[in-house]
């Protein structure tokens, strides 16, 4: 397994899909992954300090997790099985939760739990930027420095249902 961190996340145009962008913390690759607009303003509001007027969903969990005496201690992204990414919560004593990587990285951020990803999945889909295109890397940086929660499309509430 080989210790990521997030770089961070971006909507990819036209088709306004958010991508999670992960990156080897000692290495060069990095792991794009696909994930929901619920989970990428999740991620991107608590990279950047936002708080909600209530709590979301990962807020929540943090939250129960704490409460049942219990510590994520790491989030494993484990492999790809038919184009979809696996991952698992790990709690320790051998007690692991089966997650999609988008809502295990939200959790990781709020608890900084760190995150790994399998060898062979980083062999297997893992990017390498070229020094060449490292600006890239920094202009990615800079737009996710520039983005607001809204551009995901949050903060609309629950449909008018105020619980």
């Amino acid at each position: 397994m080989q210790e990521l961190r997030v770089v961070g996340v971006r909507v990819e145009l036209p088709g306004n899909q958010p991508i999670l962008l992960l990156k080897e913390t000692q290495g060069e690759r990095y792991l794009p992954i696909w994930i929901g607009a619920v989970e990428a303003a999740a991620i991107a509001f608590e990279q950047q300090g936002v708080r909600p007027a209530r709590p979301m969903t990962h807020d929540l969990l943090r939250e129960v997790v704490r409460t049942l005496g219990a510590e994520l201690e790491a989030v494993n992204i484990t492999e790809m099985r038919d184009g979809i990414y696996i991952a698992e919560l790990v709690f320790g004593d051998e007690r692991v939760v089966s997650a999609r990587p988008s809502d295990a990285v939200a959790l990781a951020v709020r608890t900084g739990a760190p995150i790994y990803g399998a060898d062979d999945l980083l062999d297997e889909v893992g990017i390498e930027i070229p020094d060449e295109q490292e600006d890239e890397v920094e202009k990615f940086r800079e737009f996710l420095d520039q983005i607001s929660p809204e551009d995901f499309g949050a903060g609309s509430g629950s449909g008018g249902n105020p619980t």
